[in-house]
């Protein structure tokens, strides 16, 4: 559950700032704002179901926003001064996940932890089936996360805040770059489609 506490921020830190260069610069972002928004979101709901999963005490509250707090700092001041670093880091943050998510999926089959019912708000997120399980929901957050690594991979490699905003480049290899719609069949397969 910390992890997914402080996975949101990301997101949220480089929306915003790039955002507020959109503004700033007059300039359109190719798409980047709506897809790193999207990202925090999708992290944050990943973070929702945890909570109905675990049901974290009041001392755990206070520890979250206190990670949040010095985390949401330090990657602000590091997409400052480098954005293109701060998404390779995300990157390989996602690849723990997937890692994390992976074992998690290992421990539910092999029945060390146990295949509870999917909580309502996973279920109605991820559109899932009335009677999905926690694997089913472990699953689709694997997935997700997989798409983030991708994401943020791409973005540390063609990224730019050079004075013109997004490089040419990046724009026309993903023309206006929209985050992938995921069929609930193909995200149960843990892989991602991301439209171009």
């Amino acid at each position: 559950m910390m992890l997914e506490t402080v996975a949101a921020v990301p997101g949220m830190v480089g929306g915003m700032l790039l955002h507020l260069k959109s503004l700033r610069k007059f300039q359109q972002s190719g798409g980047w704002i709506k897809a790193l928004l999207e990202e925090a979101e999708n992290e944050r709901m990943h973070l929702m179901t945890m909570v109905e999963l675990v049901k974290p005490k009041w001392y755990e509250r206070l520890l979250v926003l206190t990670v949040q707090g010095v985390f949401f700092n330090a990657f602000f001041v590091l997409y400052m001064l480098s954005p293109k670093l701060a998404h390779r880091i995300v990157g390989y943050l996602e690849e723990e996940a997937i890692h994390s998510y992976t074992e998690y999926l290992k421990d539910i089959e092999s029945g060390a932890i146990e295949n509870v019912a999917a909580p309502a708000i996973a279920i109605d997120y991820w559109r899932l089936p009335k009677d999905a399980r926690l694997k089913e929901v472990i699953t689709v957050i694997r997935a997700d996360e997989a798409h983030h690594r991708d994401v943020n991979h791409f973005a540390s490699v063609r990224y730019s805040f050079c004075g013109k905003g997004i490089e040419r480049r990046a724009c026309s290899s993903w023309l206006s770059l929209r985050l992938h719609v995921v069929d609930r069949e193909d995200s149960l397969k843990g892989s991602c489609l991301m439209q171009t």
